[in-house]
């Protein structure tokens, strides 16, 4: 799989991140992640990544996120139920939302990003 990176074009972190990206000459495919959110699939292999604490994949601070109540919902939550949220919304998606056939990376921390790229 080549590496995909779900985006938001106005997103500064994105921006960040795909500088890095190009700056280190990774090979991406970049996809809009409020049009063509990842799939249920993708998100899946996410969770397995971050299974101690599926609040990681949530982009917290969206307006999404507040208006749906996520923060009161998410302990009652089952994992399918979280999973086809997130497949169901791109906004409720910590970005950038980053998976190759080895990791998955979401947000961008340019200390761990170096230890990947």
């Amino acid at each position: 799989m080549k590496l995909k990176v779900y985006e938001y074009k106005n997103c500064g972190t994105c921006k960040k991140a795909l500088k890095f990206l190009d700056q280190k000459k990774v090979i991406y495919e970049k996809i809009p992640i409020r049009e063509q959110p990842p799939s249920e699939k993708e998100i899946l292999t996410m969770i397995d990544t971050f299974e101690k604490d599926l609040k990681k994949l949530f982009n917290t601070s969206g307006s999404d996120y507040r208006e749906l109540q996520i923060k009161d919902k998410l302990e009652s939550m089952t994992k399918k139920e979280i999973i086809s949220l997130l497949a169901s919304n791109g906004n409720l998606i910590k970005r950038p939302f980053v998976l190759s056939d080895k990791f998955g990376l979401v947000g961008f921390k340019e200390e761990e990003w170096k230890n990947r790229f």
